[in-house]
C-alpha cells in the first residue's frame, strides 16, 4: 500500500513538473517573463500552488534547453530572446522540415490534400481575423505533412521547434505583405505536392519557412528598437 502511494506521488509530482515546465517555457517564450528576469523557486512555487521540486526540475529541463541561466550566488534568471537565439531555432527548421516533407510528397493520398486544400480554406476565411485560431491553423497545416513520417525523433524535435517559434512569434504583429505571401506560399506549396514534384515542393517550402525566419527576426529588431528608444 506505501508503494503504491509512492508511486501515485512521483506520477503526481512528475505531471506537476510537465504543466509548471510547460507555463514557465511559454511566459519566456511569450516575454511574459522578460530578459535577465530573476526565477525564485519559493515565489514560483507560491504562483503555480505547488510545492518547490516539480519547480527546481522544470528550471533544470529549461536550463538544459537554454531558456533559463544559472549563475553563482544569483539564482536562475530568464534568458535574453535576442537574435542569435531566434536565428538558431529557425535553422532546425531550415534543416528539418524539408527532410520531413519529402516522405509526404511521395506518399500522399488525394485524401491527404484535401485535407491540406481543406486547413488552407480555413485560413483564408479567417483572413488573420482571429491570431489565435490562425496560429493553430498553421500549425495544423505543417503537421499534417510531417505527423507521419517514421523518424519520430526528427518529428519530436520540429514539433519543439515549432512551439518555440510561435510562441515567439506571438510577441509581433504579422505585415500585412507577410499575410499575402503566407496564403500564396501555402497554394504554391499544395499545387507542388498535388503533382507529386518533390523537388518543387522543397523549393515552395523553403521559401516559406526562410521568408517566414527572416519576417520573424526583422519585426523583433523593430520592436526591440521601439522598446529601447
Amino acid at each position: 500500500m506505501t508503494a503504491t502511494l509512492s508511486l501515485s506521488a512521483s506520477h503526481s509530482e512528475a505531471a506537476a513538473s510537465s504543466s509548471i515546465y510547460e507555463q514557465i517555457r511559454h511566459d519566456i517564450l511569450s516575454g511574459n517573463l522578460t530578459a535577465n528576469a530573476r526565477l525564485k523557486i519559493s515565489e514560483l512555487a507560491r504562483q503555480h500552488d505547488t510545492s518547490t521540486n516539480p519547480v527546481r526540475e522544470a528550471l533544470q529541463q529549461l536550463r538544459g534547453e537554454g531558456l533559463v541561466l544559472f549563475t553563482p550566488n544569483q539564482g536562475a534568471r530568464v534568458r535574453p530572446i535576442d537574435m542569435d537565439y531566434v536565428r538558431d531555432v529557425a535553422e532546425v527548421g531550415y534543416q528539418l522540415e524539408p527532410y520531413l516533407l519529402r516522405l509526404f510528397v511521395e506518399t500522399a493520398s488525394a485524401e491527404d490534400i484535401s485535407e491540406l486544400e481543406r486547413i488552407q480554406a480555413e485560413i483564408e476565411g479567417l483572413n488573420f481575423g482571429d491570431r489565435a485560431r490562425h496560429t493553430e491553423l498553421d500549425k495544423l497545416f505543417h503537421v499534417t505533412m510531417y505527423e507521419r513520417h517514421y523518424n519520430r525523433v526528427a518529428f519530436g524535435v520540429w514539433k519543439q521547434h515549432r512551439e518555440i517559434m510561435g510562441a515567439i512569434s506571438s510577441r509581433i504583429p504579422i505585415a500585412l505583405g507577410r499575410q499575402e505571401a503566407i496564403l500564396t506560399e501555402h497554394r504554391a506549396l499544395i499545387a507542388a505536392i498535388r503533382d507529386q514534384d518533390v523537388d518543387r515542393s522543397v523549393e515552395a517550402l523553403t521559401q516559406h519557412i526562410g521568408d517566414a525566419g527572416r519576417h520573424l527576426v526583422d519585426q523583433l529588431r523593430i520592436a526591440q528598437t521601439r522598446a529601447a528608444k
